[in-house]
């Protein structure tokens, strides 16, 4: 049996964090959601032993956001050695191809345009519940 994941949501729009919210426990999922309003906050929350996200966990990511932006946020988590594996769903305004492909080279799980996900991102609940409940995460790292 699994356990439940975390969701570390990295977005600066309060609103959106909000929906999130929302659309969870319309749908009643439990799963914790933490929030980080950028990707230097969230890789903080990442790296952070005491307080931070425990595994098993996923990430949803927003691409425009101040300090640093989503994809600055996906080179940096992919070139950490205790971080490189983390599941992460791209959950943004932007359709630009540009975009899908610079996510995808830093093998995203998914994309999901927030315009697509109906009202109150019942689709998100929905990709969440089903991908945690189906998919395997990765272990828990053990000190050597």
């Amino acid at each position: 049996m699994s356990r439940e994941a975390t969701v570390l949501l990295v977005d600066d729009d309060e609103i959106d964090c909000e929906t999130v919210r929302r659309s969870f426990k319309k749908h009643q999922l439990t799963n914790p959601i933490t929030i980080a309003q950028d990707g230097v906050e969230a890789l903080e929350i990442l790296r952070t032993t005491e307080n931070g996200v425990r595994r098993p966990y996923l990430i949803l990511l927003d691409l425009n956001m101040p300090r640093m932006s989503g994809l600055e946020f996906l080179g940096e988590l992919r070139k950490d050695d205790s971080l490189h594996d983390s599941i992460v769903f791209v959950l943004t305004t932007s359709d630009a191809e540009r975009d899908k492909r610079a996510a995808y080279s830093y093998h995203v799980a998914g994309y999901m345009v927030k315009s697509n996900l109906g009202d109150g991102f019942a689709e998100l609940a929905r990709v969440i519940e089903h991908y945690t409940h189906v998919v395997e995460f990765p272990p828990e790292r053990r000190a050597d």
